[in-house]
């Protein structure tokens, strides 16, 4: 009887040991930087445009950019208004200079963009080899003040908003080397796009004015921009794996 006292209770404080301890992370989910996930409101300023003209996500009216990957660009148009108050579900960079959406709702219309992962293989549109336009794009220069850097999921510099509207979009190890900041006179050439959501260069040639244009070569081995203070990899969106941000 003593011997079966005993055994129940080390049963038991077994079973309370365990209790108390908290079950393991489960494999392949997001950074712990990135596990609290929130919502966040705000009125829609404009839209962010990729090199394609694709929307890639919203700055909000306090500032905030929020990110939506690209392959959601034609439910994003046709669910959000410029001005239109939303909530947006998702994930703040470590580094607080981006937010990550997982889902975006108007609330004028009740609509929702989700985020469920990139489309199968072959059924988005490649993108243009380095150096070549997107469709439609044309010769184009830019010059202006620099009114907000953009950057992208991990936290790297890879474009500038200027203050006539312009969006420059270029590679990060560039936004690096030219040091960009807000307030920076800056000149560009490259392949532009008007759409009715902004005008985008994808930047070609820049500097800080149109006499001193310097070529945009492509990342040479081991010449990559250092990742913003504490930057980790986005986590994935419900439903799959994130797909390749431009």
């Amino acid at each position: 009887m003593r011997s079966l006292i005993l055994s129940s209770s080390a049963i038991l404080l077994a079973t309370a040991a365990l209790a108390q301890t908290p079950p393991p992370a489960p494999p392949g989910g997001p950074p712990a930087a990135w596990q609290q996930s929130m919502t966040i409101a705000g009125r829609v300023a404009r839209f962010t445009l990729t090199p394609r003209g694709e929307l890639d996500g919203l700055i909000l009216g306090d500032g905030t950019q929020v990110h939506v990957p690209p392959h959601l660009s034609a439910e994003l148009a046709a669910a959000v208004r410029p001005d239109d108050a939303v909530n947006v579900s998702g994930f703040r960079s470590p580094t607080g200079a981006l937010f990550i959406a997982t889902s975006v709702t108007d609330t004028a219309n009740n609509q929702t963009v989700v985020d469920r992962g990139p489309p199968p293989p072959g059924m988005a549109p490649p993108p243009p080899p380095p150096g070549m336009p997107a469709p439609g794009a044309q010769s184009a220069t830019a010059q202006g003040r620099v009114q907000r850097l953009l950057r992208g999921p991990a936290g790297d510099v890879n474009g500038a908003l200027l203050d006539d509207g312009t969006i420059l979009r270029l590679p990060p190890p560039v936004a690096y080397q030219m040091a960009l900041m807000p307030g920076q006179t800056v000149a560009a050439q490259g392949w532009g796009l008007s759409t009715a959501y902004g005008r985008v260069v994808d930047v070609q040639s820049i500097g800080a004015s149109a006499p001193q244009l310097n070529p945009v070569s492509a990342p040479q081995p081991g010449l990559m921009a250092p990742p913003a203070p504490g930057a980790v990899p986005p986590p994935p969106p419900p439903g799959g794996p994130v797909p390749p941000r431009r």
